[in-house]
């Protein structure tokens, strides 16, 4: 039982605890946040062509040991534009992302090997071809049952559902295990997980050239060919200059060497780095993802959902019917959807919002529905006598609330609100998705030359096992000084 002294305290000790939440969540979004308009602007349009590009798909895309993007892909859609007189400016985007990011005026442009089809001509424009390449069967060391494309009947193959190497292996005859990339795909092959991978030839021997250990092999080459093509939106008008400046690089001998550079005898295949070598110079552009995207898309998203979900408590019935109606939408649907819809589906009817504002936007309502829950709780949990006390001194609705109600609810609501901040922190690895260079997938990028994806994401986790432990502690902290004016 409590004494009305020890209740004094406890809310004044409520009400500090409170103010010094959210004078260190604003403090690391002063110190840490760049605006969002500043994190991943939106590149500008005249004179500028937005390229979609992967940035993980080594020799087409990658990033080099200096950090700087390259690849095939890369430099021929660069050679193209000083051909044509506009300045490049890639995009980064996830390859199951990249048309979406098409779609959504977020991109003028993708090279990324993209496979000429009808089915594609009649819904993008497509350049003339400027690589045609041929298909590998990647199988495990000591499988001889497919010496030929017709032999991968009924085996399960890795393909990223989206490429056209899934339909090669598919038409086939093949059982197809969808995956995001060629690496997940080789990793799946290596484990004994799956039976054959059906890639380009290109890809493959660099991986294989990378990786001499591993435990693969190609099998036999695929009879069909796939000429890669640059796709814009249907009647964007950029292709007649696009074919103009491949014309043009391929009689100047341009092509050419980008050609024999990546493809040629010595190949560009990358030096192996040692694991501590990989993870050395990793260690900054981690520490600067997590400083710059990861922490305050966590605070930001954090305070606005805190804000959203006192909504739940108001006393005016609409704004109350509201906010239980947005629960039950947010609480009902999948995060990832939710970003999704947010960044690729809101341009469909106007509303464009910078990679990082909409992470926010997303995270933020998304937490708000979790939040507002836990709040009423822990106000429900408060004695019905606290406000009838509060309301015989003279204070209203809002006072009561603010100065007795809510600096106890604090204590019942501090453990799962600090879960939810923690799971938030977590969370934030998926605005990867929607372009936002956040920890994980910087982890790619630095990958992404040598394939030592696994070792990379365990960094990764290191970073966000060490924020999510100083927020721990915090919340031990917290609980330590609210059980101090508990009556036993």
């Amino acid at each position: 039982m409590r004494t009305t002294a020890s209740v004094a305290d406890a809310a004044r000790t409520g009400r500090t605890a409170l103010r010094r939440v959210v004078l260190a969540l604003v403090a690391v979004l002063l110190v840490a946040a760049p605006l969002p308009a500043q994190a991943d602007p939106v590149p500008p349009v005249g004179g500028v062509l937005r390229v979609g590009t992967e940035g993980v798909y080594q020799v087409y895309s990658y990033h080099d040991d200096s950090g700087k993007l390259t690849g095939y892909d890369v430099e021929m859609i660069t050679a193209i534009a000083e051909k044509i007189g506009v300045r490049v400016e890639f995009v980064e985007t996830p390859w199951d992302s990249m048309f979406s990011a098409l779609e959504a005026n977020r991109l003028d442009l993708v090279a990324n090997q993209v496979s000429a089809s009808p089915a594609r001509a009649a819904k993008y424009d497509l350049s003339d071809p400027y690589s045609t390449a041929t298909g590998s069967i990647l199988v495990r060391k000591g499988d001889d049952s497919v010496k030929s494309l017709a032999d991968i009947r009924g085996k399960l193959a890795a393909q990223s559902s989206t490429s056209s190497w899934s339909g090669v292996a598919e038409q086939a005859g093949a059982r197809i295990e969808p995956v995001a990339g060629f690496t997940e795909a080789a990793t799946l092959l290596a484990q004994g997980r799956v039976d054959v991978v059906v890639n380009d030839t290109g890809v493959i021997r660099n991986y294989l050239a990378v990786n001499r250990d591993a435990p693969v092999a190609i099998a036999a080459e695929t009879p069909d060919r796939s000429e890669s093509v640059f796709a814009a939106r249907k009647g964007s008008g950029l292709m007649p200059a696009i074919n103009r400046g491949l014309a043009e690089i391929r009689s100047d001998g341009t092509a050419e060497r980008i050609s024999q550079k990546y493809f040629g005898a010595e190949g560009t295949a990358p030096k192996r780095s040692t694991t501590w070598d990989l993870v050395r110079r990793s260690l900054v552009p981690l520490l600067k993802a997590m400083v710059t995207k990861t922490l305050p898309l966590t605070a930001i998203s954090f305070v606005i959902a805190l804000a959203v979900a006192l909504a739940r408590m108001s006393a005016r019935r609409p704004l109350r019917a509201l906010a239980t109606a947005y629960i039950s939408v947010i609480r009902g649907t999948p995060l990832l959807v939710q970003l999704v819809i947010i960044f690729y589906g809101l341009p469909a009817i106007g509303l464009v919002f910078d990679p990082f504002f909409a992470a926010v936007i997303a995270f933020s309502l998304n937490v708000g529905g979790y939040a507002a829950e836990i709040i009423r709780a822990a106000i429900g949990a408060v004695p019905r006598g606290q406000w009838e006390a509060a309301t015989t001194i003279g204070m209203d609705y809002r006072t009561a609330l603010r100065r007795i109600i809510l600096p106890q609810a604090a204590r019942t609501a501090t453990p799962p609100l600090a879960n939810t901040l923690i799971s938030l922190v977590k969370d934030t690895s998926l605005a990867s998705t929607i372009l936002v260079t956040e920890v994980f997938r910087q982890a790619q990028i630095a990958a992404a030359p040598t394939f030592d994806f696994f070792v990379m994401y365990v960094v990764a986790a290191c970073y966000y096992w060490v924020i999510c432990q100083v927020l721990s502690v915090f919340q031990t902290h917290l609980e330590n000084r609210f059980e101090r004016y508990v009556t036993r």
